[in-house]
């Protein structure tokens, strides 16, 4: 709740306090905020360990989604694109694939059984100056 809460923010609400309840009231109304915060934490703890012991070995599978939310929400593009990039080890896929290692990223792999590059492929020959590109109206 105040994960994200600078110094600047903490600064300002002091500021607000000292001018709202005072200085004299202003101690009591800290402890209070720090008591009420630790007891709502206990019931909390509290809430979830009697969850997790009348579950049993429910709880986890409960706890499974909430766990993949959590990793979701605390992803980090950045960190993500650095590892697709430049990490060398094959990372197993969500799907269970791990690429064989020494293959090259993006490179274009042929269908299964059939030699690289296919022997009936020709290659594109240039276009000659002036000569317009042949259009497939099924892809255009």
């Amino acid at each position: 709740m105040f994960e994200n809460m600078g110094w600047g923010e903490i600064l300002v609400l002091f500021v607000a306090g000292l001018f709202i309840l005072g200085p004299e009231r202003l101690p009591e109304a800290a402890a209070w905020v720090g008591r009420t915060l630790r007891q709502v934490r206990q019931f909390a703890y509290g809430a979830r360990e009697q969850l997790r012991s009348e579950l049993g070995p429910q709880y986890d599978e409960l706890r499974a989604p909430l766990d993949e939310l959590r990793a979701l929400r605390d992803f980090d593009p950045r960190t993500a694109m650095t590892r697709t990039l430049f990490d060398d080890q094959p990372a197993m896929k969500p799907n269970g694939f791990v690429p064989p290692r020494g293959e090259v990223r993006g490179e274009a792999r042929p269908a299964a059984g059939l030699p690289w590059p296919h022997p009936a492929a020709e290659p594109p020959r240039p276009l000659a100056p002036g000569e317009r590109p042949p259009i497939d109206p099924d892809a255009t």
